[in-house]
Protein backbone atom coordinates (compact mmCIF):
# COMPACT_ATOMS: atom_id res chain seq x y z
CA UNK A 1 0.00 0.00 0.00
CA UNK A 2 1.13 3.33 -0.71
CA UNK A 3 2.71 5.79 1.77
CA UNK A 4 -0.46 8.22 2.57
CA UNK A 5 1.10 11.68 1.31
CA UNK A 6 1.43 14.13 4.65
CA UNK A 7 -1.13 16.42 4.50
CA UNK A 8 -0.13 20.21 5.98
CA UNK A 9 -1.77 21.03 9.85
CA UNK A 10 -4.19 23.95 9.30
CA UNK A 11 -3.82 26.93 12.35
CA UNK A 12 -7.42 29.33 12.55
CA UNK A 13 -5.43 32.84 13.18
CA UNK A 14 -9.63 34.33 13.88
CA UNK A 15 -10.83 35.70 17.13
CA UNK A 16 -14.15 34.64 18.05
CA UNK A 17 -16.71 37.11 18.31
CA UNK A 18 -19.16 37.34 20.63
CA UNK A 19 -20.96 40.41 22.65
CA UNK A 20 -18.65 39.60 25.51
CA UNK A 21 -15.55 39.82 24.31
CA UNK A 22 -13.66 43.32 22.78
CA UNK A 23 -13.82 42.32 19.19
CA UNK A 24 -14.64 45.78 18.54
CA UNK A 25 -13.22 48.93 17.85
CA UNK A 26 -14.43 50.72 21.79
CA UNK A 27 -16.04 53.73 19.98
CA UNK A 28 -17.57 52.49 17.08
CA UNK A 29 -20.63 50.31 16.79
CA UNK A 30 -21.32 47.85 19.00
CA UNK A 31 -21.11 43.85 17.81
CA UNK A 32 -25.14 42.40 18.48
CA UNK A 33 -26.13 39.43 17.31
CA UNK A 34 -29.36 38.74 18.48
CA UNK A 35 -32.05 36.06 17.39
CA UNK A 36 -34.92 36.10 14.75
CA UNK A 37 -36.57 33.15 14.73
CA UNK A 38 -36.25 30.47 17.09
CA UNK A 39 -38.27 26.98 16.83
CA UNK A 40 -40.50 27.80 18.96
CA UNK A 41 -41.66 30.86 20.89
CA UNK A 42 -40.38 31.07 24.34
CA UNK A 43 -40.74 33.39 27.24
CA UNK A 44 -38.66 34.58 29.54
CA UNK A 45 -37.16 37.18 32.34
CA UNK A 46 -34.33 38.18 29.93
CA UNK A 47 -36.67 39.08 26.97
CA UNK A 48 -38.93 36.63 24.06
CA UNK A 49 -37.39 34.43 21.83
CA UNK A 50 -39.93 33.79 18.87
CA UNK A 51 -40.94 31.45 16.29
CA UNK A 52 -42.05 33.75 13.31
CA UNK A 53 -41.48 31.68 10.06
CA UNK A 54 -41.18 27.97 11.09
CA UNK A 55 -38.69 25.19 13.03
CA UNK A 56 -35.75 26.90 12.22
CA UNK A 57 -33.90 29.52 14.00
CA UNK A 58 -31.35 32.50 12.99
CA UNK A 59 -30.30 35.28 13.85
CA UNK A 60 -29.73 39.16 12.78
CA UNK A 61 -25.79 40.68 13.55
CA UNK A 62 -24.88 44.64 13.79
CA UNK A 63 -21.20 44.84 13.13
CA UNK A 64 -18.91 47.33 11.79
CA UNK A 65 -16.95 46.51 8.84
CA UNK A 66 -13.55 46.43 11.62
CA UNK A 67 -15.12 43.70 13.82
CA UNK A 68 -12.89 40.76 15.46
CA UNK A 69 -10.38 39.46 12.93
CA UNK A 70 -10.46 41.46 9.66
CA UNK A 71 -8.24 43.48 7.04
CA UNK A 72 -8.29 47.65 6.23
CA UNK A 73 -9.02 48.23 2.85
CA UNK A 74 -7.16 51.71 1.50
CA UNK A 75 -10.13 53.77 1.09
CA UNK A 76 -10.54 53.24 5.27
CA UNK A 77 -7.83 55.95 5.27
CA UNK A 78 -7.39 57.15 2.10
CA UNK A 79 -10.10 59.78 0.55
CA UNK A 80 -10.93 58.80 -3.13
CA UNK A 81 -9.25 61.02 -5.77
CA UNK A 82 -10.39 64.42 -6.78
CA UNK A 83 -12.30 64.40 -3.58
CA UNK A 84 -10.02 67.55 -2.09
CA UNK A 85 -9.35 65.84 0.87
CA UNK A 86 -6.20 65.40 2.45
CA UNK A 87 -4.21 62.34 1.51
CA UNK A 88 -6.75 61.86 -1.22
CA UNK A 89 -5.54 59.61 -3.96
CA UNK A 90 -5.66 56.14 -6.84
CA UNK A 91 -5.66 54.12 -3.54
CA UNK A 92 -9.10 56.05 -2.47
CA UNK A 93 -11.52 54.22 -4.75
CA UNK A 94 -10.10 50.60 -3.61
CA UNK A 95 -12.78 49.02 -1.39
CA UNK A 96 -13.07 46.26 0.33
CA UNK A 97 -14.43 44.08 -2.93
CA UNK A 98 -11.52 45.41 -5.24
CA UNK A 99 -8.50 44.50 -3.25
CA UNK A 100 -7.87 40.96 -4.78
CA UNK A 101 -7.37 38.19 -2.84
CA UNK A 102 -4.05 36.71 -4.40
CA UNK A 103 -3.29 40.16 -2.07
CA UNK A 104 -3.93 38.68 1.32
CA UNK A 105 -2.30 35.19 0.67
CA UNK A 106 1.19 33.86 0.56
CA UNK A 107 4.35 32.73 2.53
CA UNK A 108 3.91 33.91 5.85
CA UNK A 109 7.34 35.93 7.64
CA UNK A 110 5.95 36.17 11.32
CA UNK A 111 8.20 38.43 13.29
CA UNK A 112 8.57 38.09 17.18
CA UNK A 113 7.86 41.19 18.70
CA UNK A 114 10.63 41.87 21.67
CA UNK A 115 8.42 41.65 24.86
CA UNK A 116 10.34 45.01 25.96
CA UNK A 117 8.32 46.89 24.00
CA UNK A 118 5.20 45.89 25.98
CA UNK A 119 6.89 46.11 29.14
CA UNK A 120 8.11 49.45 29.05
CA UNK A 121 4.75 50.78 27.06
CA UNK A 122 3.00 53.73 29.16
CA UNK A 123 -0.73 54.07 29.72
CA UNK A 124 -2.64 55.04 26.31
CA UNK A 125 0.50 54.63 24.35
CA UNK A 126 2.36 52.09 22.13
CA UNK A 127 6.14 51.65 21.89
CA UNK A 128 7.24 51.52 18.38
CA UNK A 129 8.40 48.38 16.49
CA UNK A 130 11.42 50.02 14.57
CA UNK A 131 13.30 48.99 11.31
CA UNK A 132 15.73 47.05 13.83
CA UNK A 133 13.85 44.75 14.41
CA UNK A 134 12.58 43.83 10.96
CA UNK A 135 16.38 43.48 9.97
CA UNK A 136 17.38 41.68 13.40
CA UNK A 137 14.87 39.10 12.56
CA UNK A 138 16.38 38.89 8.63
CA UNK A 139 19.66 37.95 9.88
CA UNK A 140 18.53 35.16 11.32
CA UNK A 141 15.83 33.92 8.98
CA UNK A 142 16.41 35.35 5.48
CA UNK A 143 15.35 38.59 4.07
CA UNK A 144 12.07 39.18 3.41
CA UNK A 145 11.03 39.36 -0.28
CA UNK A 146 8.05 40.83 -2.27
CA UNK A 147 4.95 38.83 -2.44
CA UNK A 148 5.56 37.48 1.14
CA UNK A 149 2.22 38.36 4.15
CA UNK A 150 4.98 39.57 7.20
CA UNK A 151 2.64 39.24 10.57
CA UNK A 152 4.02 40.86 13.66
CA UNK A 153 3.28 38.87 16.66
CA UNK A 154 3.02 41.06 20.23
CA UNK A 155 1.41 38.74 22.38
CA UNK A 156 -1.59 40.86 22.24
CA UNK A 157 -4.02 37.85 21.81
CA UNK A 158 -3.67 37.63 25.57
CA UNK A 159 -5.82 40.29 26.31
CA UNK A 160 -8.56 38.95 24.55
CA UNK A 161 -11.13 37.76 27.17
CA UNK A 162 -14.31 37.67 28.26
CA UNK A 163 -16.48 40.57 29.92
CA UNK A 164 -14.77 43.22 32.26
CA UNK A 165 -11.33 40.86 32.12
CA UNK A 166 -10.84 41.70 28.44
CA UNK A 167 -10.91 45.71 28.84
CA UNK A 168 -6.91 45.76 28.66
CA UNK A 169 -7.46 44.46 25.07
CA UNK A 170 -8.74 47.48 23.94
CA UNK A 171 -10.93 49.84 25.73
CA UNK A 172 -8.35 50.68 28.64
CA UNK A 173 -5.81 51.86 26.18
CA UNK A 174 -8.13 53.93 24.31
CA UNK A 175 -10.83 55.42 26.30
CA UNK A 176 -9.71 55.41 29.82
CA UNK A 177 -6.39 55.23 29.22
CA UNK A 178 -5.42 52.84 32.26
CA UNK A 179 -3.34 50.54 30.40
CA UNK A 180 -1.11 50.22 27.74
CA UNK A 181 -0.68 50.38 24.46
CA UNK A 182 -0.29 47.56 22.23
CA UNK A 183 3.63 47.57 19.95
CA UNK A 184 2.92 48.86 16.87
CA UNK A 185 5.56 49.69 13.69
CA UNK A 186 6.61 53.19 12.61
CA UNK A 187 6.30 55.01 9.61
CA UNK A 188 10.02 54.21 9.05
CA UNK A 189 9.53 50.04 9.12
CA UNK A 190 6.39 50.33 7.15
CA UNK A 191 8.71 52.03 4.53
CA UNK A 192 11.16 49.07 4.96
CA UNK A 193 9.03 46.61 4.20
CA UNK A 194 7.50 48.40 1.32
CA UNK A 195 10.27 48.39 0.24
CA UNK A 196 11.03 44.82 0.17
CA UNK A 197 7.45 44.41 -2.04
CA UNK A 198 5.49 43.81 0.63
CA UNK A 199 1.96 44.76 0.08
CA UNK A 200 0.13 43.30 3.24
CA UNK A 201 1.11 42.71 6.50
CA UNK A 202 -0.85 41.69 9.88
CA UNK A 203 -1.14 41.91 13.66
CA UNK A 204 -2.57 40.21 16.67
CA UNK A 205 -3.25 43.54 18.04
CA UNK A 206 -6.09 45.57 17.78
CA UNK A 207 -4.35 48.26 14.94
CA UNK A 208 -1.26 48.10 13.03
CA UNK A 209 -1.44 51.99 14.02
CA UNK A 210 -0.24 52.95 17.26
CA UNK A 211 -2.87 53.12 20.39
CA UNK A 212 -1.93 56.78 20.51
CA UNK A 213 -1.84 58.08 16.86
CA UNK A 214 -2.75 55.52 14.42
CA UNK A 215 -3.19 57.51 11.42
CA UNK A 216 0.59 58.26 10.23
CA UNK A 217 0.72 54.35 9.08
CA UNK A 218 -2.59 53.35 7.71
CA UNK A 219 -1.92 56.81 5.25
CA UNK A 220 1.54 56.01 4.60
CA UNK A 221 0.90 52.04 3.72
CA UNK A 222 -2.87 52.25 2.64
CA UNK A 223 -2.17 55.16 0.10
CA UNK A 224 0.56 52.92 -1.73
CA UNK A 225 -2.15 50.23 -2.24
CA UNK A 226 -1.05 47.95 0.88
CA UNK A 227 -3.52 46.24 2.81
CA UNK A 228 -3.32 45.30 6.82
CA UNK A 229 -4.74 42.35 8.50
CA UNK A 230 -5.54 43.01 11.95
CA UNK A 231 -6.43 41.18 15.23
CA UNK A 232 -5.03 37.71 14.47
CA UNK A 233 -4.46 35.88 16.97
CA UNK A 234 -2.37 32.42 17.78
CA UNK A 235 0.72 33.40 15.89
CA UNK A 236 2.64 31.96 18.34
CA UNK A 237 1.73 29.45 16.84
CA UNK A 238 3.18 29.60 13.51
CA UNK A 239 7.15 29.31 12.76
CA UNK A 240 9.26 32.47 11.79
CA UNK A 241 9.15 31.01 8.18
CA UNK A 242 7.51 27.83 6.12
CA UNK A 243 3.90 28.53 6.67
CA UNK A 244 1.53 29.67 3.92
CA UNK A 245 -0.95 32.45 5.02
CA UNK A 246 -4.60 33.09 4.09
CA UNK A 247 -7.25 35.58 4.85
CA UNK A 248 -10.73 35.44 3.54
CA UNK A 249 -12.90 38.98 4.07
CA UNK A 250 -16.46 38.81 3.49
CA UNK A 251 -16.94 41.10 0.02
CA UNK A 252 -18.66 43.93 0.87
CA UNK A 253 -18.81 46.64 -1.97
CA UNK A 254 -17.61 49.90 -1.08
CA UNK A 255 -16.50 48.77 2.32
CA UNK A 256 -13.61 49.94 4.09
CA UNK A 257 -12.34 46.59 5.34
CA UNK A 258 -14.22 43.43 5.97
CA UNK A 259 -14.10 40.79 8.52
CA UNK A 260 -13.04 36.97 7.68
CA UNK A 261 -10.99 33.86 8.61
CA UNK A 262 -7.37 34.23 8.82
CA UNK A 263 -5.57 30.35 8.90
CA UNK A 264 -1.99 29.10 8.00
CA UNK A 265 -0.82 26.07 6.83
CA UNK A 266 2.44 24.53 8.40
CA UNK A 267 4.44 21.49 8.31
CA UNK A 268 6.89 20.20 10.42
CA UNK A 269 6.94 20.28 14.22
CA UNK A 270 7.52 23.25 16.69
CA UNK A 271 11.13 21.68 17.57
CA UNK A 272 12.35 22.29 13.71
CA UNK A 273 10.91 26.03 13.44
CA UNK A 274 14.23 27.76 14.39
CA UNK A 275 12.30 30.20 16.54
Amino acid sequence: MAEMKRMPTLLDLSLPLSEDLPCYWSTHQPFQRKVWNWFASELSAAGPVYNRSGPYTTSWMAIDEHTGTHFDAPRHFIPPPGSGLPSAGPAGDITAEKVPLEQLMGPAAVIGVPPVLDEAAEPGISRFIGPGVVAAWEEQHGEIEAGQIVLFNTGWDRYYLRGAAGADYLHNVVVTRYSPGWPAPNVETIDYLLRRGVTCMGTDAPSMGAAHDGAPVHIFALKAGAVFIECLTGLDRVPPRGAWFCFLPLKIELGTGAPGRAIAFIDGQPESWGV
